[in-house]
């Protein structure tokens, strides 16, 4: 039986920033499971730089079901966790059972790959307390107040730990990530 991988998201994310690593993990041979507030279909977003603007665009994304609410996540059956980005982060980050849900993952030092805003999660639980990171730019301060040592790199890796600034970086992310769960949790 093939490990399982959970990624945790919900509207408004970034529809790159869950759909890579999903089929990329499936590609692996890992079982991945996409977890929300709800059963639902999710609406994603694409978010790109256009000419003129001081910061990103937001544009409708693809569309796709959550398998699991929060609340049905048995974390001891998942091997590691995904964190994508996008501005779900923002209010999930309030939701007490993917707090619980992080936490677990956090306390039994499970592979965690995170991307662009989803190291808003992290910090809500108190998990950057003392580990090297990288965000989304923007997200220097947040990650400086979370306690974590902030890069502007590709990818950092800190133990089980990988993030990532945003879906340009999504290669090095994902190899970096692998790594980690080959060694960590190997496909069987």
């Amino acid at each position: 039986m093939a490990a399982k991988i959970l990624i945790v998201t919900g509207d408004a994310a970034e529809s790159l920033e869950v759909l890579y690593p999903f089929q990329r993990l499936r590609e692996e041979g890992y079982d991945v499971h996409i977890a929300a507030p709800s059963r639902k279909k999710l609406q994603f977003v694409i978010h790109d730089f256009e000419p003129g603007f001081d910061t990103y665009t937001e544009k409708p994304g693809y569309t796709w079901p959550a398998d699991l609410a929060f609340s049905e996540v048995d974390p001891g059956q998942y091997a590691a966790l995904v964190i994508p980005g996008g501005r779900a982060p923002e209010y999930l980050r309030n939701d007490p059972e993917l707090r619980k849900l992080l936490k677990a993952f956090f306390d039994t030092d499970k592979p965690v790959a995170q991307i662009c805003h989803g190291p808003l999660l992290t910090a809500a639980i108190g998990g950057l307390s003392g580990r090297r990171v990288t965000a989304y730019p923007a997200l220097e301060l947040d990650m400086q107040a979370a306690g974590a040592s902030f890069r502007d790199a590709e990818t950092v890796v800190d133990g089980t730990l990988v993030s990532a600034r945003a879906w340009p970086d999504h290669s090095t992310w994902m190899r970096e990530f692998l790594t980690v769960l080959r060694a960590k949790a190997p496909v069987t």
